[in-house]
């Protein structure tokens, strides 16, 4: 793939990914080692404005890419079985996190498909972070264990997913920040649609 075709990947995800208002602006910064990497919420002075999404009444246009929204259903079905989620929820979380670019890195760290911190990656023996088989396995683990430790609660498993478990405890149940907030709503929302599919 060329550099041109993966900035266009790399933006049209984080395009996708943020709500539907506007304008919507994505920053890039590129790191010592050239890495690139790209947010809607700037970590630091050294993003730079880097593209700006219209509003939708302004005539928009967003391509959902449908062939790599399903490269990876056998993957997430077989997971999902194996450690008894619900598949249409692991796939909420990964077009969540990374509208299903395996090779997705945000400006904290987390990697992949279910962007797992090395941290968790690590607690579910997750040697190769970017490979889809492996991070969708640890992902679909953690989401397990979540779930397990609120007892079913599926809000309060993803609100820990995305803002973790010391801010859940902190606000003894949703934190209220804007971005898990959000997050949650959308994450209800794609599972709802796969729930249809799976």
């Amino acid at each position: 793939m060329n550099f041109s075709t993966w900035r266009g990947w790399a933006v049209g995800a984080l395009l996708l990914l943020m709500p539907l208002r506007a304008p919507a602006e994505i920053y890039m910064y590129r790191g010592p080692d050239g890495t690139m990497s790209f947010s809607n919420a700037p970590a630091h002075r050294g993003y730079k404005l880097y593209a700006t999404e219209r509003a939708p009444s302004r005539g928009v246009f967003r391509v959902v890419d449908r062939q790599r929204h399903r490269a990876f259903d056998n993957l997430i079905v077989s997971s999902a079985k194996r450690h008894q989620v619900d598949p249409a929820l692991v796939k909420a979380v990964i077009r969540a996190e990374s509208d299903f670019i395996p090779y997705a890195r945000s400006p904290k760290g987390a990697c992949g498909l279910m962007q797992l911190m090395p941290s968790t990656a690590r607690l579910h023996n997750v040697g190769h972070i970017l490979d889809p088989a492996q991070n969708i396995e640890g992902g679909t683990q953690h989401l397990r264990l979540l779930l397990d430790q609120y007892r079913g609660n599926v809000r309060l498993a993803l609100a820990a997913y995305n803002a973790g478990g010391g801010a859940v405890q902190r606000y003894a149940g949703i934190p209220p920040y804007p971005e898990t907030v959000e997050y949650l709503q959308r994450v209800l929302r794609y599972r709802e649609h796969y729930q249809q599919r799976f």
